[in-house]
This record gives structure tokens, C-alpha cells and sequence, in this order.
């Protein structure tokens, strides 16, 4: 079998090797955090307020990213990103470390924690942009969609160790998965110092916030990238069904907390083996068409779910639902920054993650409150039936993202390729 190109340039393998690494020790510590905030407050308070602050653990993580990304956009645009990305996973690292601390001398409290995940959402808004502008630097223009994907597969991989590893870990002792988690770190900042200097965009005259509504005014603009970020953000802020898991699994499917793992990283895998597939045979024709096609089944495998009584079935369904997911990410992602200058590439990456990110941590929200309303089966029903009449109206409103046949604008010419 033969090595995909990106893997031949040693800054790209160590590009992927700390996104690996960062991304399982994220997954850890979102897991840990949730448990070890549901563990202490469950001494004290009943079910349903122990849950709730679970809630306000991904609201504390959202605020950084929705106050920070757009600008650390802008600075994408005129710093050297990687160390930008460096700051980042320091942060982190400090925050692993932190806790790990805290945990070993017993004195974690419920402030603490909440504290440590607002700084791990900064941490999360700095590395989104930079990471993602990074990334082309990186590898010639005709090897992009294929370098998605195999950092797609690293991002993946990640999100199905970390959860499981975390919780594993975390019934050793809570220091036992801090430290891990601040190893983790380690090995991914080491990764990013090994990336050797990238080509860097022409210093900007333009003062940093008409550069911020530039970057928004080209979103705005260019309706390949407005369609591509918009379609996520609806279709994933009606169509998710994670936030419902530990409901179906305990209610619903009645396999327990046995059955919540599997239930979990079901749509990593399926996402996970399309990545692979993805970065050995990249798509080349019909982009367009190929990812709503992909939404649309997106949104029929979350009503597969949301109606099934049977675990396997279930398990199918999340797996094809996450498979679907990646294929419309990969599409998505490689529309955006092949349509995007590079100089421009930190501010459109930001706004596109704070869509993704809005689309995630929202849609749990609005997960819930349909659930309050309507109940959890048909929350997730009407989630799917919503992502579906998304897909039907994005393909109707932007004619040019449907009619995408190749990833290139119709007027790019080859960029000449850029050394490891």
C-alpha cells in the first residue's frame, strides 16, 4: 500500500502527530471534567441540578470561542501560526497539569473545575484558526483535500480513544487521567516545534478590526464558503442526536452505562474509516452534488436512530450517520480553504469553526429543549427531519455549491509545492 504524499513531508507528520495527540487529550479531559463536576455535585445537590451544570460546562467552553475566535483569526492572518497553535496547546498543558495537581492533593472543587474548562475553551479558540490555516502551509495545493482527511482520520482516532481512555483512566484516580491527559499535551507541543517555518502572508496595513470585517464581508461574499459553513452549522444544530445518548441509552435502548461507549464512538469510526478511505482515495468530481447527498443521509440515519429500539441497529445508524458526516466535512473544509486566499485563510477558518462550534454546543442545547417539549425520541426525530429540509433548501439557495464539480475555483492555477 502506498504512503499517502502528505505523510512523505516531515512537517505535515509532525502537524498530524499533535493533532492526534491534542485531540485525545481534549476528549480526556472534557470526559473527566463532566464526570468528576457530576461526582462532586451529586453529593450534595439532587439528579437534576448535578446534571444541569453539566450543561453549563459546555456553555463555559462556548463563550471563549465566541468572544475569541474571530479575532484570533485575524491574527492568524498576520503571526506565524504555529505559534499560535504552540500558545494553545501550552495552555492546555497547563491546565492538564493543573488539575492533575489539584486532584493529587485532594483539593478539586466544582470552581476549579469550571475555571480550568473556560481556559480550555481559550485554548480551543486559539488552536481552531491557526490549526486549520496551518494545515495548507503545510502541503502542495494538489495534496489539500487529501491532507483533510488524513488530519480528519487524526482527529478521529482521537475522538474514539480519548472518551474511553479518560473514563479508564479516571477509575484509576482522577490524577491518574489529569496526568495522562498533560503527557498527551506534551507529546503534541514537542510535534509542533518540529514543524519547520512556514510561508507567511504579506504583513497587513489594514488595521485588525477592518481586517476582522473583511474576513466576515468574504464569508459573506463568496457563496461556495457562505454555503459550505451554513449548511453545518443548520444541519448539525438540528440534526444532532449526541446529546440525547446517555437518555437512549439508559430509557430508550436499555443497555446502561455498558452500552454508552459503544453508543459514543460509534460515529467517530464511522467517520474515522471514511477518513481513511477519503485520504487513499480523495474525491475528485462532483464535490458538490456528493455532499448533500452526504447531509441528506446524515439526516436520515439520525431518524434511523431516533426511532430504533435495537441496540445493533442503533449502532449501525450512528456509525453510517457519522460516516455520512465526514464525507460532507471533508467536501466542506476543502471547498472552503481551496476557495480562500491564504492570507485570508486564519480569519474564514475562524469563522467557520465558531459556526461549527455554535452548531455543536447549541444544538445540545436545542437538543434539550426539544426534548422538554416535544420528548427525547421526537426531539431526535424532528432533528433529522430538519437536517433533511436543510439540505433541500441550501441545494435550492446555492445553486454554485451544488453544482460543484471540482474542489479548484474554476480560474486556480497549481501552486508550486512546498518543502518539509
Amino acid at each position: 500500500m502506498n504512503v499517502p504524499l502528505p505523510f512523505l513531508i516531515p512537517s505535515y507528520r509532525a502537524y498530524w502527530a499533535a493533532r492526534l495527540f491534542s485531540t485525545i487529550a481534549g476528549m480526556m479531559m472534557v470526559i473527566v471534567i463532566g464526570w468528576q463536576v457530576y461526582d462532586i455535585a451529586r453529593q450534595t445537590m439532587p439528579l437534576r441540578e448535578a446534571a444541569l451544570l453539566l450543561g453549563f460546562i459546555g456553555l463555559v467552553q462556548f463563550i471563549p470561542l465566541l468572544f475569541l475566535s474571530l479575532l484570533v483569526g485575524v491574527i492568524a492572518d498576520r503571526v506565524d501560526r504555529r505559534y499560535i497553535a504552540r500558545a494553545a496547546v501550552a495552555l492546555e498543558l497547563l491546565c492538564a497539569a493543573t488539575l492533575a495537581g489539584l486532584a493529587a492533593t485532594d483539593s478539586i472543587t466544582i470552581p476549579a473545575l469550571f475555571i480550568v474548562a473556560a481556559i480550555l475553551g481559550v485554548g480551543r479558540a486559539l488552536a481552531g484558526p491557526s490549526l486549520s490555516a496551518l494545515a495548507p502551509n503545510l502541503v502542495p495545493r494538489a495534496q489539500l483535500p487529501t491532507a483533510i482527511a488524513l488530519g480528519s482520520i487524526a482527529w478521529q482516532t482521537g475522538a474514539v480513544l480519548g472518551p474511553p481512555l479518560g473514563a479508564y483512566l479516571y477509575a484509576v484516580s482522577a490524577t491518574t487521567a489529569y496526568g495522562t491527559a498533560a503527557v498527551m499535551f506534551a507529546a503534541s507541543l514537542t510535534a509542533l516545534f518540529a514543524i519547520r517555518p512556514v510561508p507567511r502572508p504579506a504583513p497587513s496595513t489594514m488595521s485588525p478590526w477592518r481586517s476582522l470585517m473583511q474576513g466576515l464581508g468574504y464569508v459573506r461574499h463568496n457563496r461556495i464558503v457562505l454555503g459550505a459553513i451554513s449548511l453545518d452549522l443548520f444541519a448539525v444544530l438540528l440534526g444532532g442526536a449526541t446529546a440525547m445518548l446517555p437518555l437512549y441509552a439508559r430509557d430508550v435502548l436499555h443497555v446502561g452505562v455498558e452500552g454508552l461507549g459503544p453508543l459514543r464512538a460509534a460515529p467517530a469510526l464511522g467517520a474515522a474509516i471514511t477518513a481513511l478511505s477519503l485520504a487513499f482515495r480523495p474525491l475528485s468530481r462532483n464535490v458538490g452534488p456528493i455532499m448533500f447527498v452526504c447531509v441528506a443521509l446524515f439526516g436520515i440515519a439520525t431518524i434511523v436512530f431516533g426511532t430504533s429500539r435495537s441496540m445493533p441497529l442503533s449502532l449501525a445508524a450512528l456509525t453510517v450517520l457519522g460516516a455520512a458526516d465526514m464525507i460532507s466535512v471533508y467536501v466542506r473544509s476543502s471547498l472552503i480553504q481551496l476557495h480562500t486566499p491564504d492570507e485570508m485563510r486564519g480569519r474564514v477558518s475562524s469563522v467557520s469553526g465558531l459556526f461549527i462550534s455554535a452548531s455543536n454546543e447549541l444544538g445540545e442545547f436545542e437538543s434539550g429543549i426539544t426534548a422538554a417539549w416535544f420528548g427525547p425520541v421526537e426531539a431526535v426525530v424532528i432533528g433529522g427531519v430538519g437536517a433533511i429540509v436543510i439540505t433541500f433548501l441550501w441545494a435550492w439557495r446555492f445553486p454554485e455549491l451544488r453544482l460543484a464539480d471540482r474542489f479548484d475555483p474554476p480560474d486556480s492555477r497549481p501552486c508550486p509545492a512546498i518543502s518539509g
